[in-house]
């Protein structure tokens, strides 16, 4: 969700989401690095035609088998997930995985898959249709998931605390299907995409809402190219920027104009100055005199002076006899 409450045929509202009111975006990311591959901006239910659904459309408008090939693993949520989109993307070589809902068409509704509420924790059952799987798993609350990547189960298990008593608390390690392990894995792919956009964002409040997408697009575009550079730096076995200081080296080239380095203050120069700042004319030569310690040192004499170096905030005794602001510095 981009946060806008433009009015505009585009505008959503969202009760479940944190930014409610915004433009939607369905994106499809990289699970390990969060790189925005591509989006598409939901403009209203005309935009997709094909009369499966919005989830089915919206997930094969962005696989593009061109320019992704064939091989990946797509972890998808409830929204998406459905034994058609998942039989359609193992055809075309990608393998899919994904909660699912009981009332979506085509997942099976029989009891011989079914969780009860008495049923302990760690309890799994499955049905296989095909390349497909699914599988239901007992936890805090029953799971659902579909996969046509995994097996059911394959021995691994998960740490669990279990109450045993009022004041007793224990762990056990209870059996967890593979489908549930990868999918906490490897299922935060687009949130962590919009976690690194938000770090720096260029985004701010505007009257034109085409600017707020224009922004966000631009928020992307950084930080896919933030990633890239992260990657090239490691395979080079370079030190990586920060990703404040690539965005900082970035928009000074992209303006032509070099990182503003802090500047250095300038050293104090050493010139004789009043110490005392009165204005009025008579009291200049007399008032807040002290001792030169120039004279203190040499002559062993405390002689008044209304003169002091600016750098060093000394004393120092500055008359046509006796000039010891440049004996002083000398020394």
């Amino acid at each position: 969700m981009v946060a806008t409450k433009a009015h505009t045929g585009m505008t959503q509202y969202m009760k479940a989401k944190p930014t409610k009111w915004g433009f939607k975006l369905f994106v499809l990311a990289d699970s390990f690095n969060g790189y925005t591959v591509d989006f598409v901006i939901y403009t209203g239910k005309s935009q997709f035609s094909s009369g499966v659904g919005l989830a089915y459309d919206s997930v094969m408008s962005l696989i593009k088998p061109s320019f992704l090939g064939s091989g990946y693993h797509l972890y998808v949520d409830n929204f998406y997930t459905s034994p058609k989109l998942f039989m359609d993307l193992y055809s075309m070589g990608i393998g899919a995985c994904g909660t699912y809902s009981e009332n979506r068409r085509g997942c099976p509704r029989t009891q011989s898959n079914a969780l009860g509420k008495k049923d302990k924790r760690g309890t799994i059952t499955w049905i296989r249709e095909g390349p497909l799987v699914f599988v239901k798993w007992m936890d805090s609350r029953e799971v659902s998931i579909c996969s046509t990547i995994h097996p059911a189960y394959t021995g691994k298990t998960v740490r669990r605390r279990f109450k045993e008593t009022v004041d007793n608390w224990v762990t056990k390690d209870i059996p967890c299907p593979q489908p549930i392990m990868d999918y906490n894995k490897y299922m935060g792919g687009v949130d962590l995409s919009d976690q690194l956009i938000q770090y720096y964002s260029v985004h701010h409040t505007t009257k034109r809402w085409y600017r707020t997408l224009f922004f966000h697009f631009m928020d992307i575009a950084a930080t896919n190219a933030y990633l890239l550079h992260k990657e090239l730096s490691q395979e080079k076995g370079d030190k990586p920027m920060t990703h404040r200081g690539f965005l900082e080296e970035l928009t000074a080239q992209l303006c032509g104009v070099s990182v503003m380095v802090p500047p250095v203050k300038a050293p104090a120069q050493h010139l004789p100055v009043a110490i005392s700042e009165q204005e009025d004319l008579k009291k200049r030569a007399s008032y807040g005199r002290r001792s030169c310690a120039h004279c203190r040192e040499t002559r062993h004499k405390r002689q008044a002076t209304p003169w002091k170096c600016l750098a060093c905030d000394v004393a120092l005794c500055l008359i046509a006899d006796r000039n010891c602001f440049q004996e002083w510095h000398q020394e």
